[in-house]
């Protein structure tokens, strides 16, 4: 193997048990092209290779090794990056990252600050990544475990947000006196005062604007300098001080020019409006990049601050970062359920809302499971955790949002390797611009070349090239998320115009997402009004939703509801309730029939009601049924013309939904829907 690119890398291997395994993941790697040699240690587990980097990597390494039939310990980390400003800075930190021993791939987004790195478990530390981006020149925020980095933090952001507002402010209020100061340069009307005299008054009003509000862009310009790199702060840095320096040799010695035939202009207002400018851009994206996380903590303060845990005989409250797998967790009515776990005992009706998007709260009995930040309705139980931190449901939603976010769509990959070479190609090419207009253009040349030369480094800047794309990216996920739509990443978001099935949800999305009463039916010649007031009042001190429905219908009607007593919660069944002395049943078949009351008169209505997509109560008074009401989740007003309008696309639309066939079917039927896949 050619010596020049001959590399050794160390993987971790899982899943050997014996020496045929350790024979079979070395064949497996010395068949690879490129490889030179490997030798696998089974009691180690870890297989050292030989290889030529410029045939083979680490990533197809470990592919061969996964594809004989074993696993190798890859684990994630994230962390956040400072002092990035364009996408060439992008481009540097993740070559600087993949250098290093043991890194598989490296992924940065320059809209959150946000590195990814995927390597090889126990063969890269924290430090190791620390110090390879300073060493490319920019700042680490909490290089931390697999997959739990953080990003550039909330204060550190809102203070640098303060920071440019603040400068900007300086450079605008500035920039502003000293463009009305350079009217009379470019009209050539006269003043009271004198040329050299409103020189120098500008020269006062550009300095601080140059070198206070525009110093962030020339401490990155010498960052990248100590590195030999340039970035989008050197051409702005480059192109300004062009402008700044000729105009304030032209103010404090304007012989120079009037000796070599020239004209002693000066171009103040040319590098301040580009300074206040530019900063204006940066102030605008990071207002942009603080309002993309807001559905983040939105998500992320679903969780419960605290949970109730049995430890040592008694009860006792932990903040919920302190409970762990095989805790029993005891949960009362109205309280958020802390993390993911199985039920021990006790029952229960949970909201799952949160996760399913189903406004009817779900029965919750011995061995059934329970998802953190959902609702508990009703009763109490006690459930024994079986995910805690960022292995629950809801933590790994909010990674999905979060990965989403930093995810790179192929535009963007494009983009970053053309940023990669953008900034040496500008620079060459105003050099050439100021050499051509110096020699060729017209009297006086050196203005000329010099008023050009700045025009192509600042329009060239490439921030947009770097940032357009990933805001796009993070603003779209982060809208989606607030409206319950979770986009995967950036590829699937480009690549969304090549379909050609829309999959909807029911609950929330084509419904309102909260039940309302629909239908009130008495039997026993009882005016509807009045069989509504009694189960209204009786459902008075009901924390479900179908209860809550009954109530809100009876109240917008001005019906005078009378005070339950003896009220009784029946899991999975209905309600029980004294109302002016008499005892009212509200709920399905099981409960009338437990309670000895016979259902069958009501049962051929409630059944039309369920197929048509309604949810049907039995009502009983003193033990005697006396009708029925029904509830739905009802179609928003705007869903058939959505529907609609993706038929018009030449898109086929199908209903995914947990709820029954009979209530998919009916509202499947009423939009026009093509395809229904229900009670999955």
């Amino acid at each position: 193997m050619d010596k020049r690119g001959e590399s050794v890398v160390t993987i971790p291997v899982t899943g050997m048990t014996c020496a045929s395994c350790v024979r079979r993941v070395e064949r497996a790697l010395s068949k690879r092209e490129g490889v030179a040699g490997a030798n696998v240690n089974f009691a180690a587990e870890k297989a050292t290779v030989e290889y030529d980097e410029r045939v083979t990597s680490p990533e197809d390494l470990v592919g061969t090794i996964e594809g004989a039939g074993y696993g190798a310990d890859v684990r994630e980390t994230s962390f956040g990056v400072t002092g990035m400003t364009c996408a060439s800075c992008v481009g540097r930190v993740e070559r600087a990252l993949r250098k290093v021993p043991g890194v598989l791939d490296a992924g940065v987004n320059l809209a959150n600050e946000r590195a990814t790195v995927r390597h090889l478990g126990g063969e890269v530390e924290p430090s190791d990544l620390e110090k390879a981006v300073e060493g490319a020149g920019y700042g680490v925020v909490s290089p931390g475990g697999e997959g739990g980095g953080e990003a550039v933090s909330e204060d550190a952001r809102e203070r640098g947000y303060r920071d440019l507002r603040r400068d900007f402010a300086v450079a605008a209020a500035l920039t502003v006196l000293i463009l009305i100061g350079s009217l009379p340069h470019m009209l050539g009307f006269p003043i009271p005062l004198s040329m050299p005299v409103l020189n120098w008054a500008l020269l006062a009003l550009a300095t601080p604007v140059q070198f206070w509000a525009g110093r962030r862009f020339y401490r990155g310009a010498w960052g990248a300098l100590r590195h030999g790199q340039a970035n989008m702060n050197t051409l702005v840095v480059v192109g300004t001080s062009a402008a700044y320096l000729y105009s304030a040799v032209a103010t404090l010695a304007p012989g120079l020019f009037a000796g070599a035939g020239g004209r002693a202009d000066v171009y103040f207002d040319t590098s301040s409006l580009i300074v206040a400018l530019i900063l204006l851009g940066r102030l605008l994206e990071a207002r942009a990049k603080g309002r993309t996380g807001e559905a983040i903590k939105k998500l992320a303060g679903l969780r419960a601050k605290t949970a109730r845990v049995l430890r040592d005989g008694g009860e006792t409250d932990v903040p919920v970062e302190d409970v762990r797998v095989g805790d029993v967790v005891v949960v009362r009515p109205g309280e958020k359920i802390p993390v993911d776990g199985r039920v021990v005992s006790g029952e229960s009706a949970v909201d799952e809302a949160m996760i399913t998007g189903e406004p009817i709260p779900v029965v919750k009995r011995t061995g059934d499971e329970v998802i953190g930040a959902t609702i508990n309705t009703t009763g109490s139980f006690r459930f024994e955790a079986t995910k805690v931190g960022k292995d629950t449901a809801l933590s790994q939603i909010v990674r999905m949002v979060e990965e989403a976010q930093g995810s790179k769509a192929p535009l963007q990959r494009l983009a970053d390797r053309v940023s990669a070479v953008f900034v040496r190609a500008v620079i060459a090419l105003a050099l050439v611009t100021f050499g051509v207009w110096l020699v060729f253009g017209p009297e006086p040349a050196f203005t000329f070349a010099l008023l050009n030369t700045v025009a192509v480094l600042i329009i060239a800047c490439p921030c947009a090239m770097g940032l357009a794309t990933p805001t796009s990216i993070m603003v779209g996920t982060g809208k989606g998320a607030e409206s319950g739509i979770l986009i995967k990443g950036g590829e699937a978001l480009e690549s969304a115009h090549k379909l050609d099935t829309v999959v909807l949800d029911k609950t929330g999305t084509l419904t309102k997402g909260r039940p309302e009463l629909t239908d009130v039916v008495a039997t026993v010649g009882l005016p509807d009004d009045d069989l509504l007031r009694l189960v209204a009042s009786a459902e008075r001190g009901s924390e479900h939703p179908l209860g809550e429905a009954i109530v809100r219908d009876a109240k917008d009607r001005g019906l005078a509801l009378a005070e339950a007593t003896a009220f009784e919660a029946v899991a999975g069944g209905g309600i029980r309730a004294e109302v002016e002395g008499r005892s009212i049943l509200v709920g399905n078949r099981r409960l009338l029939s437990e309670s000895g009351v016979g259902e069958d008169g009501l049962l051929p209505r409630a059944e039309e009601l369920a197929r048509g997509g309604k949810t049907p109560m039995l009502v009983a008074v003193d033990g005697r049924p006396v009708g029925l009401v029904a509830v739905a989740d009802i179609v928003r007003e705007e869903s058939e013309e959505v529907v609609e309008r993706l038929h018009s696309l030449g898109l086929e639309v199908a209903m995914l939904t947990g709820d029954n066939h009979n209530t998919a079917e009916a509202i499947a039927k009423e939009l026009g829907i093509d395809r229904v896949l229900a009670e999955v």
